[in-house]
């Protein structure tokens, strides 16, 4: 058993995800819990994560969330979902209880209100600080310098971004994937860049073929930095874990991130590419 956030702010996550894993539940319902209850908390929403999350340009916060499982064909996501705080639980729905894996804008909320979700007015997903930034946005052009965009694989995107606009989060091999006979791995920063690059898929392919969650991350990343050709590299963080437990990161930043597993007392962080 183990867990692993993107992040300093995931680790109420990854705590609570510790305590359900040890009170045995299940760990599809584990991830979808304790990610649910980050994305609701206004207070994350500075980190670019669900309800008080940055609006795209036009005021209105969308959100994309996705969950998978390992298992073949095991996939759900949603994307420039509006209204809903909790868009990873709509994800799990869709893995669930839809012919397809990926639903967005319109559809995605229509059928979030079809599996009892009730969609909530935008001001609702606004927080004080996302409002105000928004405002001096319009006013000032002045754009949100700190931030975080993934609670491993939900985020409400870049602020005051385009409407409709799909970062890496919800599409598989970029921003998670996950194999349950090898491991998983997620990707954090800049989703329009970290697309490109199916970079979680990468990790967990190179990890069937034998590295370590070091080893893969490390190496996908140098393997990025040699194709962009000597430019500096956009920002990205990556995570993995395979079946035993063992955790890995690399980054182009300095990148923290919290991780558990059975025998652990306690969460930890971790900072990789801390500034000296």
């Amino acid at each position: 058993m183990a867990a692993v956030g993107t992040w300093s702010f995931s680790r109420p996550a990854v705590e609570r995800m510790r305590c359900m894993l040890l009170d045995g539940q299940n760990a599809t319902d584990v991830v979808e819990t304790a990610m649910a209850e980050v994305e609701d908390d206004v207070d994350t929403g500075r980190h670019i994560v669900g309800r008080g999350g940055f609006p795209n340009f036009k005021g209105v916060v969308e959100c994309d969330a996705a969950i998978m499982e390992g298992e073949p064909g095991r996939f759900g996501a949603v994307a420039a979902l509006k209204g809903i705080a909790q868009p990873c639980r709509v994800a799990r729905k869709v893995m669930d209880r839809s012919p397809h894996s990926l639903l967005v804008g319109e559809g995605a909320e229509s059928f979030a209100q079809e599996q009892g979700f009730i969609s909530e007015p935008n001001n609702n997903m606004l927080s004080d600080h996302s409002a105000t930034a928004y405002q001096e946005f319009l006013e000032k052009n002045k754009r949100v310098k700190d931030g975080h965009d993934t609670l491993g694989v939900s985020t409400s995107g870049a602020p005051f971004k385009s409407p409709g606009r799909v970062g890496d989060s919800p599409l598989p091999g970029c921003g998670l994937y996950a194999d349950h006979t090898v491991g998983a791995a997620a990707a954090t920063g800049d989703g329009d860049k970290i697309m490109c690059y199916c970079p979680s898929f990468h990790v967990v392919q190179l990890m069937r073929q034998g590295l370590s969650p070091n080893e893969a991350c490390h190496a996908v990343l140098a393997d990025i930095q040699r194709r962009i050709s000597g430019d500096k590299c956009f920002e990205i963080g990556l995570i993995s874990l395979n079946m035993k437990g063992e955790v890995g990161a690399a980054s182009s930043v300095a990148f923290p991130y919290t991780f558990w597993k059975q025998g652990m007392d306690l969460v930890k962080e971790l900072v990789i590419n801390q500034p000296k």
